[in-house]
């Protein structure tokens, strides 16, 4: 299989001289032997819906901010459950606690406690990106969520980009050769620098609650996820016979 054999010799190259680093190799090319280098891509539709939002929550008394955001969990978890979403691929990151001041008062006076935590949830199956962050943005407990698509088999989107390089090297090489009257002959040394471009910021949903009225269509329906570009450079050195 093509991409079979061609995962093969990167994996020779890797033990022996693969390179990935933002500067480009010095080579010194020995006599009878032809250096190029080439540019690649691939790009790819993302494979991942990464929606990241707070709970955030604010009473008067510590136990009372607490429970207020146990509630909200409990909340959330249910949201995911009624659209055939296992809670636990949601993470759990920061647990904060912090006072509240009225800073118009001159002794500063305590008036509450606000609980924050941030959630990220993971989705594979696009179709039900719109109606989870619309459902969330409708509980008054969540607040600064952001959306964003992101590709998470890297490892396939590199070796097509290196493979897309590494075939127009090989062109250049051939059409360097017959111009000198040689032929090209085996692969001697190969650097590759991969990059990942094209990946969007977050999107930001603080406007989606008022946005999310039964008769809308959720802010990304029927729209497409934006591209993500993986680039590679190779740099080879091929033998001239």
């Amino acid at each position: 299989m093509k991409i079979a054999r061609f995962a093969v010799l990167a994996a020779a190259l890797v033990t022996t001289s693969l390179v990935f680093a933002q500067d480009r190799p010095t080579v010194a090319a020995p006599a009878n032997s032809l250096y190029v280098g080439a540019d690649g891509k691939y790009e790819s539709a993302p494979d991942t819906a990464v929606f990241q939002f707070n709970i955030s929550v604010q009473e008067s008394k510590a136990q009372a901010a607490y429970q207020r955001a146990s509630e909200a969990a409990e909340q959330v978890r249910q949201l995911l459950k009624s659209n055939q979403i296992d809670p636990q691929s949601a993470e759990i990151g920061f647990f904060a606690l912090q006072p509240v001041y009225d800073y118009r008062d001159p002794k500063r006076k305590l008036v509450g406690y606000r609980l924050n935590t941030s959630v990220s949830l993971k989705l594979k199956d696009f179709a039900k990106v719109g109606p989870v962050v619309g459902q969330l943005s409708d509980l008054d407990v969540t607040e600064s969520q952001t959306l964003n698509y992101t590709l998470e088999n890297l490892d396939l989107a590199k070796a097509r980009a290196v493979e897309d390089a590494y075939h127009k090297a090989h062109e250049e090489a051939l059409t360097l050769a017959r111009a000198s009257g040689r032929s090209l002959g085996e692969l001697s040394y190969a650097a590759v620098d991969v990059q990942l471009i094209g990946m969007p910021p977050p999107m930001p949903m603080m406007a989606a609650r008022t946005m999310s009225a039964p008769a809308t269509p959720a802010p990304t329906a029927e729209f497409a996820a934006h591209k993500i570009t993986v680039t590679a450079h190779v740099n080879a050195l091929f033998l001239l016979k």
